[in-house]
């Protein structure tokens, strides 16, 4: 399987000019690519490929010296981007969706480039970009001996090498091959109801995890320091300066909230063998009023971790359709309406339950397969004929 590792780089100044010299040509070479391929297309109804595209790169050294000095896979890695944004847009033209054709990318829309190779796999050893010279240093082809903080070891077979820019910081990012590492049989499965306020989820044996709510907790800095932003003159010094402390501040919440999803996963996987969750459609509910929240929470961020984490610990994690899990009662499966924030009083067997923690049930039981709410023949022949798709199971990929 592959993983990332990112580490921090603290290059010179000069070191700084060249990162932002190869984003400039690099960004350069992108939007040029674009536009020949919307020219090609325009005037002669052809479809220039990305072979015929890499094969010009040497016309373009000769006519731009400038781009000698950046490495060929660098520039090979632009084409292969440009390719990739034209074949997500056929797929989806394809698909009858929102198309959303490749656009040209301004300077604040371009903050990395990447080497596709930093592994020598005839000699099985470091043959160039990103290989470590001495304990703290990194070799970058024609930027120099970068310094870079080892933070935590590089695990596996490195393939390629991101150089990222984040605000005023950069980072290396290594993709690495790895070998999957079991974790031990926990003999636990669980099921968990994603919320919003006051918890972030909770489980089907009555565990809460309080939502930690980092962006409403920054929200009024981010409110001030957005106001100085919008009084600084367009182009002005200041207003770069403005713009560096909002990003740092946003930086912080977004590093803040991932670190508690990767806790919060690794604490779940180390107690059950399976997981299972409600499988939400978290780009529709983003557009209702209460967005704000939902994406304060970051679902899809939590459940990409989860995901990739349970595939390196050898853990099952099941999405099951959300209809009806707060509304069935986990005693009987009699169906009833309970408003948000009152606990779940069942009209049929007067089961008293926390709302959430019955939803949870309901997912566990859809997860395993097993008929919701057994035990009241009286309450089952209430429930609706054809309830949508309750037991249908939904698994992702790893």
């Amino acid at each position: 399987m592959l993983k990332a590792f990112a580490y921090r780089l603290y290059p010179t100044q000069p070191q700084l000019r060249d990162l932002e010299k190869h984003l400039d040509l690099t960004r350069e070479l992108y939007n040029a690519a674009l536009q020949e391929r919307r020219e090609a297309y325009r005037r002669a109804g052809k479809t220039v490929a990305a072979f015929e595209q890499m094969r010009s790169l040497a016309l373009v050294k000769e006519g731009r010296p400038e781009y000698r000095r950046i490495h060929a896979h660098v520039l090979q890695g632009v084409i292969t981007q440009l390719d990739r944004a034209f074949q997500g847009f056929f797929r989806r033209v394809k698909a009858g969706q929102r198309a959303g054709y490749p656009r040209f990318k301004s300077k604040d829309r371009w903050n990395s480039f990447h080497f596709k190779q930093v592994w020598d796999n005839g000699r099985d050893n470091w043959f160039g970009p990103g290989r470590p010279v001495g304990t703290n240093r990194i070799r970058l082809p024609n930027i120099g001996d970068v310094r870079i903080k080892w933070h935590r070891p590089l695990v596996g077979r490195p393939k390629t090498l991101t150089l990222k820019r984040d605000g005023e910081q950069w980072y290396a990012v290594y993709v690495c091959e790895v070998e999957p590492t079991p974790l031990p049989p926990a003999g636990g499965e669980v099921g968990i109801d994603l919320g919003t306020r006051p918890n972030f989820l909770i489980t089907s044996d009555g565990e809460f995890v309080p939502a930690p709510r980092y962006y409403r907790k920054a929200e009024a800095k981010l409110r001030r320091q957005q106001r100085v932003v919008s009084r600084r003159k367009r182009g002005s010094y200041g207003r770069k300066k403005a713009v560096a402390a909002l990003k740092r501040l946003h930086r912080k919440v977004r590093n803040q909230r991932k670190d508690f999803h990767h806790k919060t996963a690794r604490k779940f996987l180390e107690a059950n063998d399976v997981i299972y969750h409600e499988n939400l459609s978290i780009k529709a509910m983003s557009r209702s009023r209460l967005s704000k929240s939902i994406l304060d929470m970051g679902w899809g961020q939590f459940l990409n971790i989860l995901y990739g984490k349970a595939a390196e610990a050898g853990r099952r994690v099941v999405g099951v359709n959300p209809a009806y899990t707060s509304q069935v009662c986990s005693g009987c499966g009699h169906v009833q309406k309970v408003p948000i924030g009152k606990p779940y009083e069942c009209g049929a067997c007067g089961l008293v339950i926390h709302r959430d923690v019955n939803a949870a049930l309901n997912i566990l039981r859809m997860g395993r397969g097993l008929p919701l709410g057994e035990g009241d023949e009286a309450a089952h022949a209430r429930r609706p004929q054809n309830p949508p798709a309750l037991a249908l199971v939904i698994t992702h990929k790893s």
